[in-house]
């Protein structure tokens, strides 16, 4: 899972355990995509309350692989209103970057007035663009 999708669950992390049942088609359908297995569902299964089942639905998607974000959105048919506020917050945190960071937009005019709009860092400028490829 990239990090920015990682941010969005953890950022709404008690709207979700207040808003989403995972008992159901949420679970069923993410067993189905192979995010979750047989395991990961006894487990879930086995807390006592509905919160408990989505925390702990949250602690382990991060760790299922890149498609588990996209896969947990689609499992959301039951709760369109919490899937917009993901999306929503998913495309929040495209544009922003970790606090500390400040850069500047920089236009470079090549021969064929071609722009490339390329980020520049006042400080940290390697840091900047790992964070924006998503390698942390």
């Amino acid at each position: 899972m990239e990090a920015r999708d990682k941010q969005v669950l953890r950022s709404l992390r008690l709207e979700l355990g207040a808003e989403v049942l995972v008992e159901g088609l949420v679970l069923q359908y993410l067993y189905q995509e192979g995010v979750l297995t047989e395991n990961h569902l006894q487990e879930i299964r086995a807390q006592t309350t509905g919160l408990r089942k989505t925390m702990l639905l949250l602690d382990i998607l991060p760790s299922r692989g890149p498609k588990a974000f996209d896969a947990f959105l689609d499992s959301l048919q039951e709760f369109p209103w919490v899937r917009e506020k993901l999306e929503k917050a998913r495309e929040e945190a495209i544009t922003e970057l970790p606090a500390g960071l400040s850069l500047s937009l920089v236009e470079l005019t090549l021969p064929d007035h071609v722009y490339i709009a390329t980020l520049v860092t006042v400080s940290r400028c390697t840091l900047a663009l790992t964070y924006i490829l998503g390698c942390i």
